[in-house]
């Protein structure tokens, strides 16, 4: 059913990193939820009525936020695939997780309101009503709320969506709280007693955990989190599939929203190849990468040394030095600048992002133990920190 109804809704649908094919792939998401969700919405409304329960009545409008949710994903993801312009240089790729954030405070808002609904009838029961008929509806809500879990994961995955991932966490949690929901329909309809309030309080949290969850993953990307790491893996294995780059650092992946990123990097190569055609070998590699990873990439070629047997040695000394202070960091950009007194050693040390605050106290020991070696070796140290 997933794939026909990709198939129906979505031209070249292979072709996800397309801004039009992302669009399509969001448009029938969207359009999916909002059809789903209200016959959900419309059908435990008049149970709700029906029996009085106010936890049938919390999962209903709960289906209602996830229908007014999908109006939104909707609307974000057609605002999303609009073209770069003078005031977005960069696009408007970041909107998708605006939308995504914009669900996931929706949904903590309704599982507030839930929650005190649920005290309410805690603290004031009700006499209820159940029938057959509210058994059957919860039991189909669960079923179809298991498929548009099932449905926007797929999706989701397939383009790499964090707002469709959260959209099908959402219904997952939904299935949850439905499942919470008609068990406290059955004990009711065998016992007579009434635990409506207690398992409207079940949803409501199982409803905020969502929304937590959902904000969570959608907030990380606009604050700018690290980059995965078997992207990483797999762009530094394609640059250094080129026989003349002999190492790969100062690696920076921006994401300007999905299928938007603007890759640079810095590639070190012999300081005896041609420059012409060492330059024509980095255009060739920025054009693979453009191809390979649907991004705008940038390297910066570093010449370096590779044939100054003193120069290999004080490298290999001080990376031994520099692990011995911390394994976890690393040395890169080695240079030896010699004179008729000293030997300046210049090279830059990436530590961990959180020791940037101790950046003086590191630089200096690392030059303490570098002269402490040999004297007449004086360490020029840069102290800067990895964007991966």
């Amino acid at each position: 059913m997933i794939d026909l109804l990709v198939n129906w809704f979505v031209k070249d649908k292979e072709n996800i990193h397309d801004a039009k094919v992302r669009q399509s792939y969001g448009r029938l998401s969207g359009l999916v939820g909002i059809f789903c969700n209200v016959i959900l919405f419309a059908l435990k409304f008049f149970s709700g009525l029906m029996t009085g329960a106010v936890s049938i009545m919390a999962d209903a409008f709960n289906n209602l936020s996830d229908a007014a949710s999908s109006v939104v994903t909707l609307i974000g993801f057609y605002m999303a695939g609009k073209p770069a312009d003078l005031d977005h240089p960069y696009g408007h790729g970041r909107i998708e997780y605006l939308s995504g954030l914009f669900v996931s405070a929706a949904i903590l808002l309704t599982g507030v309101e839930l929650m005190k609904s649920s005290v309410d009838k805690i603290l004031h029961p009700e006499a209820l009503s159940f029938s057959v008929s509210s058994v059957v509806i919860l039991v189909i809500s669960i079923l179809l709320k298991l498929w548009m879990s099932r449905f926007n994961y797929k999706v989701g995955r397939r383009i790499d969506s964090e707002a469709m991932k959260a959209t099908g966490a959402d219904s997952l949690s939904d299935c949850v709280s439905t499942s919470a929901v008609l068990l406290g329909v059955v004990i009711a309809m065998l016992t007579g007693r009434n635990f409506d309030g207690w398992f409207g309080a079940v949803v409501a949290l199982f409803v905020c955990f969502a929304g937590f969850s959902a904000a969570k993953d959608t907030i990380q990307p606009l604050l700018g989190q690290a980059p995965d790491p078997e992207l990483v893996k797999q762009i530094r294995e394609r640059v250094m599939q080129e026989d003349k780059i002999l190492g790969v650092h100062d690696l920076i992946i921006h994401d300007y929203g999905p299928g938007r990123r603007i890759i640079s990097l810095h590639a070190e190569i012999s300081y005896k190849e041609d420059i012409l055609e060492a330059h024509d070998m980095i255009d060739n590699v920025e054009r693979n990468l453009m191809e390979e990873f649907q991004c705008d990439a940038t390297i910066h070629m570093d010449p370096v040394v590779n044939d100054d047997e003193e120069l290999n040695q004080m490298k290999i000394r001080v990376e031994e030095a520099v692990t011995e202070e911390n394994p976890e960091w690393k040395i890169h950009d080695f240079r030896m600048v010699r004179g008729q007194t000293h030997t300046n050693l210049i090279f830059d040390l990436v530590i961990q992002p959180e020791e940037l605050t101790r950046a003086g106290e590191i630089e200096k020991r690392i030059k303490d133990k570098i002269h402490t070696m040999d004297s007449h070796f004086y360490a020029v140290v840069t102290v800067e920190q990895s964007f991966i």
